[in-house]
């Protein structure tokens, strides 16, 4: 199979019948084997029953229901483990993605070798409260992704190897990062292309202004997890030690500080009156509590059934070790 398209939704019934005519044609026209996974996130409107229509009219079209709304990372993830074509495209039900760039999405990644493409709406049909703060949430996403080349992570539209939808493990709301969830798991040749965006005809945006700053805890969590997730001692156990020797360094000096003002005979006062030495007594507990939290995450890593799991490209050889010979 050529292509699956996977498409999550929710309360998209005005609109899928008519997304669904458009990705037929652009398929026809193609010559394009094809299925259309339609995931329902749990809409309150005839979503689900819409669904089975189009299932019933065309055997190309597969649709998951969920009880309830998870949100679009559980959706695309639900997806991803059902495609089974080579190229795996995905796009939002509200008709503001258009099909018409699912040939070159395709092209791009079986001719130019990509493995990830993601989708760039330069020219966008949303209001300032929403593309400044995008432009602001992907400036800081390229810089700690390292990923320079996109200008929009949070794209609908991406076309992906199917190879890296099976190895990458979308939750939460890290459907946000995708392309950096690709190149942690050893996907780097990952490319752009400008879409069209076009104004939503049918309902109202389901997303709110609260998505920015969950977004930027989400990119956090993902920078530390694949900086130090398999050896949190090199962060925590650095730390501590850096701030118990400080600490320890400051006690020390303010004892030495006393010990020569008693030997000189000037005025001094007991250590504990002194704000320097408790300050460097929280420093050296605070070390301390750093430290034992770098050893606990090195146990429980050193104890988890994924320790020893790698990305291995390919492999050759698959002859058995000649048996050896005693000749004389």
């Amino acid at each position: 199979m050529d292509i699956s398209v996977i498409v999550p939704l929710y309360n998209e019934a005005e609109s899928l019948p008519e997304l669904q005519a458009w990705i037929e044609r652009v398929m026809q026209a193609n010559g394009f084997t094809y299925e259309v996974i339609y995931v329902n996130d749990g809409s309150t409107d005839n979503s689900w029953e819409v669904i089975e229509e189009l299932c019933r009219r065309n055997p190309a079209v597969r649709g998951v229901c969920f009880r309830r709304n998870y949100g679009k990372s559980p959706a695309l993830n639900t997806g991803f483990a059902r495609a089974k074509g080579d190229v795996v495209i995905t796009m939002d039900a509200d008709l503001q993605d258009s099909p018409d760039e699912i040939p070159e999405l395709y092209r791009m990644i079986t001719e130019d070798g990509y493995d990830l493409v993601s989708g760039w709406k330069q020219k966008r049909y949303d209001p300032l409260s929403k593309t400044i703060p995008t432009k602001l949430f992907n400036a800081t996403a390229r810089k700690v992704s390292g990923i320079k080349n996109l200008h929009d992570f949070n794209c609908g539209l991406k076309a992906y190897r199917q190879k890296v939808v099976k190895r990458i493990e979308v939750y939460g709301d890290m459907h946000r990062y995708i392309p950096y969830l690709a190149k942690n798991a050893g996907f780097n040749k990952i490319g752009e292309k400008v879409v069209k965006h076009q104004a939503r005809k049918y309902g109202t945006t389901k997303f709110g202004l609260d998505r920015f700053v969950n977004g930027y805890l989400d990119l956090a969590t993902l920078w530390f997890t694949n900086k130090f997730g398999i050896k949190p001692m090199h962060l925590f156990g650095l730390l501590g030690s850096l701030m118990f020797m400080l600490g320890f360094i400051a006690v020390v000096i303010v004892g030495a500080a006393k010990i020569y003002a008693m030997h000189s005979g000037g005025h001094y006062t007991l250590v504990t009156n002194s704000p320097y030495f408790f300050i460097a007594l929280t420093m050296m507990i605070l070390g301390t509590q750093l430290f034992l939290t770098g050893f606990l995450g090195e146990l429980i890593v050193r104890n988890s059934s994924r320790r020893n799991e790698y990305e291995i490209e390919m492999e050759t050889g698959g002859g058995e070790t000649p048996a050896a010979t005693n000749e004389k």
